[in-house]
């Protein structure tokens, strides 16, 4: 029987598409009231705190922007966007963009939840909310950072691995592809690649989409490293991940304790640090920025003194890799207290003004304009960037004209008071992961089932900082999705439970099984079409 769908010509036209959109509105009301306060939240943010919000590292995309180079310290991933929406030069228009992959992330949760698992609606747009309203989300997509774009890709790698019931070599090659674009944005890419290939192996997909999606990624990441090769020669994506690493050891290590050879190891013996372990700052980053006193002592001194192009050498990032393999080696409880530390930063009530004062309130929307040490309207650093130019200049280069952030009122005293109520609690992530966990355990023996890899991969995303940097509150956001993905799948049993037909319910075997199960022994009623 052909049904009226079927003989119904489609309407095309420009009414016929807006009634279209009109009734899917309508029937995804609750997402669509959602999508729409956080788009107003945008909104608010950008009229309030234009062009752009900048951090530390904001400087130094836009310089290789501006300066096409292979970074030393990061990949160019993010840079290239930028350099893709250079002539317009307007950072007002980077963070739209930024803004709409905020919300794009949002919907990717909402369609996954929704059409892939079947939750109910207001369950799906609940699991979306954190990304929809958390105002530390909002002001982070309002900054000159690559986080934002490393969110969505994360999120589009989860939601494609986990829409396809099986796995095709084509799809394979495009979740490649996003794994390589997620991991020229930020080196903790590399450790999702692997978790997405190991629940691939887990799930039986096949060798052809596995080895589809391995080539699609190395392609362009051995690319990149080419480029970097040519530049310092070294086949890598960075200069720093000894460094960094370095950095996260400089707080414990305790050189009395790890049987340096004098003669041998000078090298190692250079990366000491004077002060004593009980005087050192508690916060890493100190000993890889920070510059000292000036006089051989001082937390920042050891790797400052080299200068900056030293600092970055290849020859440096060896020596610290190998230091800081040493420390934790010689003192692996010294190395997993300050990992576990940190680690449970992220589950805080409220938000410790950690690593530093001035780091944390780059976080804030503040409702006034800061001044200098000459009460004037602070302007933006005027560093030496590595490409030979000023990071204020940079900026203003790319703006064609003054790149510093505007507070404009009312706009932002509204997003400055929103900022203290609405954002998600350390302890209620916490929860959140918790019941994720619940979901792994209670399939343990299809190793967690779907539940598994939108779990794992929150808390890697919380625990590899930790484990290789250092705590910073913006490493904490692109794990919440993921960690709601996660409990919500798990929770998918007791809302939906008996209310699926079998079709529907494809995702979860359980409540396959008990909607057969229920059509099969309903009396008077047949099984045949």
């Amino acid at each position: 029987m052909v049904s009226v769908a079927e003989i119904t010509p489609v309407d095309h036209s420009a009414p016929g598409r807006a009634a279209r959109a009109l009734s899917m509105l309508r029937r995804h009301r609750v997402f669509a009231a959602a999508f729409g306060v956080g788009a107003v939240l945008r909104l608010i943010t950008m009229l309030g705190y234009g062009p752009a919000m900048w951090f530390n590292d904001s400087y130094e995309y836009v310089s290789v922007a501006l300066h096409p180079r292979p970074h030393p310290i990061r990949p160019d991933g993010y840079s290239a966007w930028l350099m893709l929406l250079k002539p317009f030069h307007s950072f007002t228009l980077v963070m739209f963009t930024q803004h709409l992959m905020g919300l794009a992330t949002a919907a990717l949760i909402y369609a996954l939840l929704r059409i892939k698992f079947r939750l109910p609606k207001w369950g799906a747009t609940l699991a979306a909310a954190p990304v929809l309203f958390d105002a530390y989300q909002i002001q982070l997509e309002q900054m000159v950072m690559s986080d934002t774009l490393f969110l969505l890709l994360v999120v589009g790698v989860i939601t494609l691995v986990l829409w396809k019931r099986r796995l095709t070599w084509q799809a394979g090659a495009v979740v490649g592809l996003l794994l390589a674009l997620t991991w020229l944005t930020r080196s903790i890419g590399l450790p999702i690649l692997a978790l997405v290939v190991l629940y691939l192996l887990v799930k039986r997909t096949g060798w052809r989409p596995i080895v589809a999606l391995l080539t699609a990624c190395a392609i362009p990441v051995m690319a990149y490293m080419g480029w970097f090769a040519s530049a310092y020669g070294k086949f890598a994506m960075t200069n720093s991940d000894g460094l960094i690493l370095y950095m996260r050891t400089a707080i414990f290590a305790d050189c009395n304790k790890m049987d340096i050879d004098k003669y041998k190891e000078v090298q190692l013996l250079l990366l000491c640090i004077n002060d004593p372990v009980s005087q050192r700052k508690d916060y890493a980053q100190w000993y890889l920025w920070g510059q000292g006193n000036g006089d051989g002592t001082g937390t920042g001194e050891v790797l400052h003194r080299w200068g900056i192009n030293k600092k970055w050498s290849e020859i440096t990032n060896d020596a610290a890799s190998k230091f800081a393999t040493r420390a934790i080696l010689s003192q692996p409880g010294d190395y997993l207290k300050v990992v576990a530390r940190d680690f449970f930063r992220s589950f805080h009530w409220a938000r410790p003004r950690f690593p530093d004062e001035s780091t944390y309130n780059m976080y804030q929307f503040k409702p006034y304009v800061e001044n200098d040490e000459n009460g004037q309207p602070k302007r933006l650093p005027k560093w030496s960037s590595y490409a030979g130019g000023r990071t204020d200049t940079d900026a203003f280069s790319y703006e064609q004209g003054p790149p510093e952030t505007r507070i404009v009122h009312p706009w932002a005293d509204i997003m400055s008071g929103y900022q203290k109520v609405f954002y998600l609690r350390g302890i209620m992530l916490a929860g959140i992961l918790l019941i994720g966990l619940y979901g792994v355990a209670v399939r343990w023996r299809k190793f967690g089932g779907p539940v598994a890899l939108p779990w794992l991969g929150a808390v890697g995303l919380l625990l590899a900082p930790a484990a290789t940097a250092e705590f910073d509150y913006r490493y904490v956001l692109p794990a919440v999705p993921l960690a709601c993905i996660a409990a919500a799948i798990t929770l998918r049993r007791g809302v939906t439970w008996g209310r699926l037909s079998p079709r529907s319910a494809s995702a979860s075997g359980p409540t396959t099984r008990r909607a057969k199960s229920s059509r099969r022994s309903a009396p008077g009623k047949s099984t045949k079409s």
